[in-house]
């Protein structure tokens, strides 16, 4: 059975941190993209950040560069989001994806989502 289970989402003050942690299982964790989205309400889900098998490609939406990190751990099935500096902006649904494109068909799973607030 797949399963992605976000943790760590909470309410902070304007400039605190948060690490959002993503535990993998039920597939070859290995071999799948792992990426951290959002959804505000009233808003579409974006990517926030992406990194590929290895770490060897890592990616940001411009609105976190320099303020959120990426990082997975393939032995533990683990992928995580240091938040640091957030802004209320970054108020939102916080989800794990994992993306697999295999013989031209594109495989995606979700997680349930875990809720980060930023307010004073």
């Amino acid at each position: 059975q797949v399963q992605l289970v976000e943790s760590g989402g909470a309410s902070v003050q304007p400039g605190g941190s948060l690490r959002l942690s993503c535990a993998a299982s039920g597939f070859v964790f290995t071999i799948f993209r792992m990426s951290w989205y959002r959804q505000a309400p009233g808003k579409e889900r974006e990517l926030v950040a992406v990194i590929t098998t290895t770490g060897g490609y890592i990616n940001y939406a411009d609105s976190v560069k320099g303020r959120f990190t990426i990082s997975r751990d393939d032995a533990e099935k683990m992928v995580y989001l240091q938040m640091n500096s957030l802004k209320p902006e970054d108020t939102a649904v916080y989800y794990c994806n994992a993306h697999l494109t295999l013989g031209g068909k594109n495989i995606d799973y979700w997680g349930q989502g875990t809720q980060v607030t930023v307010s004073s």
